[in-house]
């Protein structure tokens, strides 16, 4: 059976159920599971197997490649790029998602789904082995980055002739850091992809694009601000600390600023921009489409940097799916009583497993759990 096939028939069953089945979502990608789930969220169910029965996958991915790929002249957000293009796709953001997941997972048989990988401007796949050294090469055989342990540094005097974009994929169960040509640190989290310029252009402002979280320590540059895009949320700085969360399944978009000073606006409201000072959190609701400020700790947004994974006053369904990601584990919740309850507990996840963690929850709020490969199911 094809990947394609293999979804269409969790479709069908999710379609008939109206539920998902974690058995049957066991021998997908974690991408593809979240897209699932983000699918039944949104109830596009119908809408997406009307979509996979008229899908041509040669013909209809060379289109999303081309309009993805980024102008020589113009700097555009990837985001908007596919948006648009989704838009002849009945306008489904969520099923253009779907289909280049299906077509990159089809394409690159021989790399492990849980291993970080970096994608040049020459759209080659390279591996990274988070205990190796490699030196990172353009198409023309120079030497632009260099990739050491954890962390991938480009080198600041790199020579480009038009932009070129490389685009790193962080698994769940992985962390991992990169330094950009401008100096700017980038700490990527579990279940991260980010798409960055090799070298930003003279003249312009510094723009990047970001799906999941990352912690940025970005280089001062008054001249040229640094942007991050997070689908419709950008975020603008000068030169600052700050971290921005923006997981798909997540209701918020959030940025929580340590040092300096960014302003924040999305593509819907041009109004609704907002100046963040230290200690701040600014929360984009992808339903209400507003955006909302408080103060808060900003440790508990920044420890997972240090290999912490920290909960406060947090609702039992969002941690875990938090554990989800820092574990790359499925849960699947049966005891309802668990909803209403607030999590507060720390968790070191480079020493303690997630059956550690399980069992110390359990401890709080007793429950019975099994455990099989990386399915995990609590009752």
């Amino acid at each position: 059976m094809s990947k394609k096939e293999r979804i269409s028939a969790i479709l069908k069953k999710l379609k008939n159920s109206g539920t998902i089945d974690a058995e049957a979502l066991k021998d997908l990608t974690e991408d593809e599971k979240r897209l699932i789930r983000d699918l039944h969220r949104e109830k596009l169910t119908d809408e997406s197997l009307d979509f996979l029965k008229e899908l041509d996958a040669d013909r209809d991915w060379k289109k999303v490649k081309d309009r993805m790929r980024p102008d020589r002249h113009r700097v555009k957000p990837i985001y908007k790029n596919v948006l648009k293009y989704a838009a002849v796709f009945a306008g489904m953001i969520s099923l253009v998602y779907l289909f280049r997941v299906m077509l990159v997972s089809s394409r690159e048989p021989g790399i492990a789904e849980d291993s970080i990988q970096l994608k040049t401007g020459d759209d080659r796949i390279e591996v990274i082995d988070q205990a190796g050294h490699q030196q990172i090469v353009s198409a023309s055989g120079k030497v632009i980055a260099e990739q050491q342990g954890n962390k991938i540094r480009y080198e600041a005097d790199v020579q480009a002739d038009e932009l070129v974009f490389h685009e790193l994929r962080i698994p769940y169960g992985k962390i991992f850091e990169i330094e950009l040509s401008d100096g700017t640190s980038i700490h990527l989290n579990s279940g991260t992809h980010i798409k960055y310029p090799v070298r930003f252009p003279d003249g312009h402002k510094r723009e990047i694009y970001i799906d999941g979280e990352a912690y940025l320590k970005v280089a001062k540059d008054k001249e040229h601000p640094f942007l991050v895009h997070a689908d419709a949320v950008t975020v603008e700085v000068l030169g600052t600390e700050f971290n921005i969360s923006s997981y798909r399944e997540d209701a918020e978009i959030k940025t929580v600023l340590i040092e300096g000073s960014v302003a924040m606006s999305n593509t819907y409201n041009t109004a609704d921009n907002i100046v963040l000072k230290p200690g701040t959190k600014g929360a984009w609701n992808r339903a209400s489409r507003t955006t909302r400020t408080e103060d808060v700790n900003v440790e508990l947004y920044t420890s997972w940097t240090k290999g912490e994974l920290v909960f406060r006053d947090t609702p039992f369904g969002e941690a875990l799916i938090k554990l989800e990601r820092k574990y790359n584990v499925t849960i699947k919740n049966n005891n309802t009583e668990l909803a209403g309850k607030k999590l507060n507990a720390r968790f070191s996840v480079e020493v303690e497993k997630i059956e550690d963690v399980l069992k110390s929850i359990e401890e709080i709020f007793p429950y019975t759990y099994n455990i099989k490969d990386d399915q995990i199911i609590i009752n």
